[in-house]
């Protein structure tokens, strides 16, 4: 399967990021002398090979111009996506590559990446304060940190009018009530939710869905790359499909506008 490149432009005025703590391996630009933030063997374009959309959106916000990512954008569930030899062919030829520890094939990346590439084990969340941490911590890996600066300054100033949007969309008034997968927990505190219960990732079992039943939330927000149908099917809540990974523009500020725009409607939509 043909490898699906970016290769990215200088940031708009808006654009965004995500996720959790990052496990950054610091290292020296090979044959440059140069050490990690201090600039790279390519005059400040380091070229970057991510596993997912997900790591490639982090490189981009972080001021990487040259991304190529491994998993099309268009598998649902990427740590079922299997590398092909000719996938791999690009991490060769890279000078970062950003895997997640819970892909399968991160062994198989790590092995094609050889002794050049700088291996760099990225922890996927979209909570914000997670998200910008790793732009900022990517930014001083690539000697990028103007950009990645600058992306999270733009990044803080809209996030906050996400959660202000839905607070005033909140029902009655009142921050709602929801049962969220462990993936989506983020959008749930972007929502100023009041979580009553988490899932997965393993399969609801059947004295979990007792308990969350139990709890009576308003919301159920499912992971739509994990999902198993209805979650919670007798107990009444509206359940909401929140989308994790950004698209093959490698943009991740739609990823938190997409989600608000759905939760907002569907609190409009509760009785």
């Amino acid at each position: 399967m043909a490898r699906n490149r970016v290769r990215t432009h200088p940031l708009p005025p808006v654009v965004a990021l995500t996720t959790g703590a990052v496990l950054l391996l610091a290292v020296t630009a090979c044959g440059s002398g140069a050490s990690p933030g201090s600039g790279d063997k390519k005059a400040g374009a380091p070229v970057v090979v991510a596993t997912t959309t997900w790591e490639g959106a982090f490189a981009k916000a972080a001021g990487a111009k040259d991304v190529t990512v491994i998993v099309p954008q268009s598998v649902q569930h990427a740590p079922d996506y299997d590398p092909t030899p000719s996938d791999l062919a690009a991490v060769a030829d890279a000078d970062f590559v950003l895997y997640a520890p819970f892909e399968p094939y991160a062994k198989k990346v790590k092995e094609a990446a050889g002794s050049d590439a700088k291996l760099v084990e990225v922890g996927l969340d979209n909570d914000a304060g997670h998200a910008s941490a790793e732009v900022t911590r990517l930014g001083k890996l690539f000697g990028t940190q103007g950009a990645a600066t600058k992306w999270d300054k733009t990044f803080k100033s809209e996030y906050g009018t996400l959660q202000k949007g839905l607070k005033d969309a909140w029902p009655h008034g009142k921050a709602p009530s929801v049962v969220t997968q462990v993936y989506s927990a983020w959008a749930a505190k972007m929502a100023g939710a009041q979580v009553r219960g988490m899932y997965g990732p393993d399969a609801v079992t059947a004295a979990q869905l007792s308990d969350l039943t139990w709890k009576k939330p308003q919301f159920v927000f499912d992971n739509v790359h994990m999902t198993t149908g209805k979650v919670l099917p007798d107990s009444g809540a509206r359940q909401i499909e929140i989308v994790n990974y950004p698209g093959k523009d490698l943009e991740l500020l739609p990823v938190y506008r997409n989600a608000a725009e759905t939760i907002r409607k569907a609190m409009g939509g509760a009785s």
